[in-house]
């Protein structure tokens, strides 16, 4: 009897240790097939081509339906221009302006250029650079992988695996992930989207 209550003991404790320790699972944001659970906003074209989605076209952003606060974000992105500056952007905690919906989202962007001083990796609020980037890891024309952490008024950045970007800031709390066409003549390309959410 003894030996059986120990034994039951050490199994309730593997399991709450397991129920402790177990973080939230990844959840895809693009299926590779349509633009289902997306919605577009301005002047871009969108549009899901061998499994990536794809924009061009002018200025204007597309929205997933999910909403985060505190979350972790990854995803796949390549920029390519054709006779003018390639310049794009991964938001998050964004939302659409209610008085100007198709202009830029009020949110945070984890910027994608690679052709200014405000570079792939730095934090950007609406209009302004704000948390720099220690380096340029990135090229036109090239795959590279994002990662984003905001928890509360923490936010980093990782580029291809490194750290690049640490910031505090809190002015925008809650939104959607939106991904941005800046101006005609580039194009972004993004597949492997995926979030979880670590709200408490």
């Amino acid at each position: 009897m003894k030996k059986t209550s120990v034994l039951l003991f050490i199994a309730l404790m593997i399991g709450f240790s397991g129920l402790v320790e177990a973080k939230p699972k990844w959840i895809s944001l693009f299926d590779g097939k349509d633009l289902n659970g997306w919605f577009a906003r301005g002047k871009a074209t969108w549009y899901v081509k061998d499994g990536i989605l794809v924009g061009e076209g002018g200025m204007g952003h597309i929205y997933t339906d999910a909403v985060c606060t505190d979350f972790e974000a990854r995803g796949t992105f390549r920029i390519t221009e054709q006779g003018s500056k390639a310049n794009s952007g991964f938001y998050f905690r964004a939302n659409p302006p209610q008085d100007k919906p198709d202009s830029f989202p009020n949110g945070y962007e984890a910027q994608i250029c690679n052709t200014t001083d405000a570079y792939t990796g730095w934090l950007w609020k609406p209009g302004k650079p704000t948390g720099k980037a220690t380096e340029l890891l990135t090229k036109d024309g090239e795959w590279f992988n994002y990662h984003i952490k905001a928890v509360g008024s923490h936010i980093q950045f990782w580029i291809n695996g490194k750290l690049v970007m640490t910031y505090d800031d809190s002015e925008y709390k809650t939104g959607h992930f939106a991904i941005q066409g800046h101006n005609k003549g580039m194009k972004i390309e993004a597949k492997d989207l995926f979030y979880r959410n670590l709200d408490k």
